[in-house]
């Protein structure tokens, strides 16, 4: 059996995490939306987290999931009979994700490609699977650079955790069964080169990226202000544009410039399976975390 790639400290022991459970829920996150600080320790391979300070933690992060989050409401509720998930052996996969911020305070996110069997047409950072005895900040870097053909010289970035985001796939219960269950690490990396310098050297990875878009914090403000699991958008700026540029990649292998509707990334996940384009729900998180980052460091004055 692989190696458990998240495990909690429950009672001073580290214990894996089946896969039908909630970490929020074991880390006792309660009801409420987050959230909630927690103790980590980033090894090779592995997160440890703990709602408790232990040996070795290095770092205290924001952990939250989705109002809608299905181990949470599996939680809640009794299994129905028939109902099939993944064997007790198997565990949470770990994830990480790179917000890449330009010398000029933009983000880079990509949108999935519609041929991808897990959240297809999604706009997300560059992210995947940490690999076995991997640091989790490599991991990062390889999949910005398999994802987005960006490899940042040594020397040339500054790099911090943001924060964490429990993500299963499909999203919600009333879409199916989960499939897929990861923690999600989001590392904030800070380059010094402009976005302008940064778009001249991509080069998306068509397998997996349809498009790619550089974000400010106006928009990315609205952005993770439509909150998923609400109605409506609440504190939404009046002025904003009706599109946002991006980079569409054509069939022939070529790039096109697309004018993206905003209203695009305003949209919420639906109640049922629907792979409409839209941002992740986790993806708003992120960029909420790089707000707030941004906030402090204009604060700080640095």
């Amino acid at each position: 059996m692989a190696a458990a790639r998240v495990l909690l400290l429950l009672s001073g022991r580290p214990e894996s995490v089946s896969f039908a459970q909630s970490v929020c829920g074991l880390l006792g996150a309660g009801s409420g939306l987050g959230p909630w600080p927690t103790h980590c320790g980033l090894k090779r391979g592995q997160l440890v987290l703990s709602d408790k300070p232990f040996p070795g933690a290095s770092a205290r992060l924001p952990l939250q999931r989705p109002p809608f989050c299905p181990f949470a409401a599996l939680d809640q509720q009794p299994r129905a009979p028939g109902v099939e998930l993944p064997p007790k052996g198997r565990g949470v996969d770990l994830g990480v994700a790179v917000i890449l911020q330009s010398s000029d305070q933009t983000v880079l996110l990509t949108r999935r490609t519609s041929t991808l069997n897990i959240s297809p047409n999604l706009w997300v950072p560059p992210g995947g699977h940490v690999e076995p005895d991997e640091e989790l900040l490599d991991g990062g870097l390889r999949e910005l650079w398999e994802e987005s053909g960006l490899q940042l010289p040594q020397g040339q970035f500054s790099w911090v955790p943001l924060g964490l985001w429990e993500s299963a796939y499909p999203p919600k219960l009333s879409w199916g069964l989960p499939k897929y269950h990861h923690i999600v690490l989001y590392l904030l990396v800070i380059s010094q080169e402009s976005q302008q310098q940064l778009q001249a050297r991509i080069q998306p990875n068509a397998g997996e990226v349809s498009a790619f878009m550089w974000l400010g914090p106006d928009i990315a403000a609205a952005v993770a202000a439509t909150e998923d699991g609400t109605e409506t958008p609440k504190h939404l700026p009046q002025d904003l544009p009706s599109s946002v540029p991006a980079v569409e990649l054509k069939e022939n292998g070529g790039a096109q410039p697309l004018a993206l509707p905003t209203s695009t990334l305003l949209r919420t996940t639906p109640g049922t399976a629907d792979s409409r384009e839209r941002v992740s729900t986790g993806t708003k998180f992120a960029l909420m975390l790089w707000l707030q980052h941004l906030g402090r460091k204009s604060r700080d004055g640095s």
